[in-house]
């Protein structure tokens, strides 16, 4: 490979991520249809010993001590069918679109909001994908318990204990409802979501201001 010039002794996470990043190699093409039979096989949303990916998780956040959980969910792919029955709007022509609509937020964030759903008790961290079909997108979930004492007890991640940050991922303020948002922009390209969102920057810009005394 590439990569062995620059790294004689090659570290061990940064093998596994040049790995991940070879996806149509035969190696991970095999291991991504093994694993997808036995994804298929199991709950949409269950709990897994060990993150799939160690060098992505630990980049994303995740800590291998008490206090971390993570959760694989699979979500399905496609579009958002508008919920009319028969399909039938009762309305003008402009809002008659059923099928090619698509959902406003990314699948990863639906995958993370399903799984703050059901594991109310944790806070959600951050995700990252894993798997993927013709049906089905997988990620993995790092969970964080905010009232076990080894979390309570780190400086580094107890700011997640405040309450302000129950169910962060419906608000959408991880990584991936970030993204959805727009918000990963910086400089020039941010002008259309100065004041933290697009809808922000608006008001901001069709709103008069006068002074009591001018």
């Amino acid at each position: 490979f590439f990569f062995l010039v620059k790294y004689p002794i090659m570290p061990a996470y940064k093998y596994l991520e040049e790995l991940w990043r070879h996806k149509q190699s035969d190696a991970l093409r095999f291991l991504f249809r093994v694993r997808a039979w036995e994804y298929r096989q199991r709950n949409k949303i269950c709990r897994v010993a060990r993150p799939t990916r160690t060098d992505k998780a630990h980049r994303m956040g995740f800590k291998s001590k008490p206090g971390y959980v993570i959760v694989r969910c699979g979500v399905r792919r496609g579009g958002r069918k508008r919920q009319n029955h028969r399909g039938m709007v009762f309305g003008k022509p402009k809002h008659q679109g059923i099928n090619q609509l698509k959902f406003e937020r990314n699948l990863q964030s639906v995958a993370e909001e399903k799984v703050g759903r059901k594991y109310g008790n944790l806070r959600v961290l951050n995700s990252y994908w894993i798997n993927q079909d013709a049906t089905m997108k997988y990620y993995e979930i790092i969970m964080v318990d905010p009232s076990h004492e080894r979390i309570r007890n780190d400086p580094r991640i107890n700011w997640i204990v405040n309450p302000v940050h129950k169910h962060r991922e419906c608000r959408g303020l991880t990584s991936a409802g970030r993204k959805s948002r727009g918000l990963r922009k910086k400089g020039h390209r941010a002008n259309g979501i100065k004041g933290g969102s697009y809808r922000a920057a608006w008001l901001n810009r069709n709103s008069m201001r006068l002074k009591r005394y001018r």
